[in-house]
């Protein structure tokens, strides 16, 4: 695999699937993952298997955000190869709460998609949040 710049099809691919988390449509996110989807959330089970199990996961975790959605990609990376791209990058997650203030932190976002019919689909993922190991804390207020 070759460290790129995204390609145009890529990249219209992962503007989609950010507005669509932004938006909070939870069947405009799941249109970009693949049947088979594997994924590692920072929150949860320890895996989903499968679209409607992730599925279920997104639609918990828009729940849980009741206010506008902060979504935003920075310092993306790619590899390509053939078919397959893997996408890293980090990501700034949150959004406002009930009183009105936002809530927001960095997180850690890989990203594994597959190309089938001139489509870009998302087949693995994984996102993560930094942590102390020796307070056993998440480290919430982490700047790039």
């Amino acid at each position: 695999m070759n460290q790129v710049n995204i390609p145009p099809a890529l990249q219209a691919t992962l503007d989609s699937w950010v507005e669509a988390c932004r938006s909070k449509d939870v069947a405009s996110i799941m249109a970009h993952y693949g049947e088979d989807v594997v994924a590692y959330d920072a929150i949860g089970p320890l895996r989903f298997i499968g679209r409607e199990a992730y599925q279920a996961h997104w639609q918990a975790c828009m729940a849980m955000c009741p206010g506008a959605a902060l979504f935003e990609i920075h310092q993306p990376s790619c590899l390509l190869s053939g078919d397959l791209a893997v996408l890293h990058y980090l990501l700034h997650c949150g959004g406002t709460d009930d009183k009105g203030e936002q809530q927001s932190s960095w997180m850690r976002v890989s990203q594994c998609l597959r190309e089938q019919g001139g489509r870009w689909q998302i087949v693995h993922e994984h996102f993560s949040m930094p942590g102390d190991m020796e307070s056993g804390k998440l480290l919430f207020d982490l700047q790039p």
